[in-house]
């Protein structure tokens, strides 16, 4: 199984020779959710070497062009290519006759089962909506604060168990008892009553965040919040902080406060500006803010997931 965000394009508003506009592929294990897909995002997948069919799900944090002019072509795409299986779609429900111009953009055959998600979520506050739970994991969102209605995402893989085998040995558990005692949560071993709990320590989930285009808000803190990952712009600088509060961004020293104040373990930066061509001072002010691991998205590289925390 691969957990691992593959990174189509880390551009803001436009495109460098190097940075092409957004477009964010999460694989994990079977599923590929697929966030803000901008212009180019079919070409980009072939250059990442990631076949269009490992797209199960798409997911738009708001309808500005970089984040969305490309979804026309994945769809035609994926119809092309005959994919059978139900692709949701979820964005913000206020966006839903933007999702309605960009499927008919062009005259195509239409063979793709395509299912509307749209999301209505509070206009502020900290609290998630559950968008759907696939059993392994939930798709959650939380409204952020920009120009226009925006949400963030937030992937949550459900919690587990990790077994302990000093107490499974000193309890005379093995093999297939193993397996029932997971299944069932509790058996009986010499005539004693085991359960899950005293065999076993709560295992966290897998948690990886999407903060596109916002300012500071809970929202954003909501979303990030515990995140193994977080994807987050970093339109800024802190010289341009005028700019990023006139035009709803976040400075990468405040997405570093975001992860510093959320507890997150690896911050993945992006959305720059096309002006600044070196973006090694951005993660150096976020790196002034955090202490965990700092990375900038780089055009067509992977960014592995942190193994899960122990407990």
């Amino acid at each position: 199984m691969v957990r691992e965000l593959v990174v189509l394009g880390s551009a803001s508003q436009a495109p460098t020779r190097t940075r092409n506009q957004n477009g964010y592929l999460l694989r994990w294990d079977e599923d590929g959710v697929l966030f803000d897909p901008g212009e180019g995002t079919q070409r980009q997948m072939l250059f990442a070497g990631v076949a269009m069919s490992a797209v199960t799900r798409i997911c738009v944090t708001h309808f500005h062009g970089d984040h969305c002019l490309g979804l026309p072509g994945v769809l035609q795409r994926l119809s092309l290519d005959h994919v059978t299986r139900p692709i949701p779609l979820a964005f913000p429900a206020s966006g839903e006759v933007y999702v309605d111009h960009l499927r008919r953009a062009s005259s195509f055959y239409d063979r793709l089962d395509l299912r509307l998600q749209p999301v209505t979520v509070p206009s502020s506050g900290r609290e998630l909506v559950t968008v759907e739970d696939l059993g392994r994991w939930t798709l959650r969102a939380a409204a952020l604060r920009h120009s226009i209605e925006t949400i963030g995402w937030r992937v949550e893989e459900h919690s587990g168990r990790t077994m302990l085998p000093d107490r499974l040995t000193e309890a005379r558990i093995s093999g297939p008892a193993v397996g029932r005692l997971l299944d069932e949560g509790a058996i009986s071993v010499g005539g004693r009553r085991v359960t899950l709990e005293e065999m076993s320590v709560e295992r966290p989930g897998q948690i990886v965040a999407f903060v596109m285009d916002t300012g500071w808000c809970d929202g954003a803190l909501a979303l990030a919040d515990g995140a193994d990952m977080l994807v987050c712009e970093a339109t800024f600088a802190s010289a341009d902080a005028e700019l990023a509060v006139a035009y709803g961004h976040l400075t990468a020293a405040e997405a570093g406060r975001l992860a510093a104040e959320s507890g997150v373990r690896r911050l993945l930066l992006t959305h720059f500006s096309q002006r600044y061509r070196d973006v090694g001072p951005l993660v150096e002010e976020a790196k002034a803010m955090f202490s965990g691991e700092v990375v900038a998205a780089t055009d067509l590289t992977r960014v592995a997931v942190p193994p899960r925390r122990t407990q």
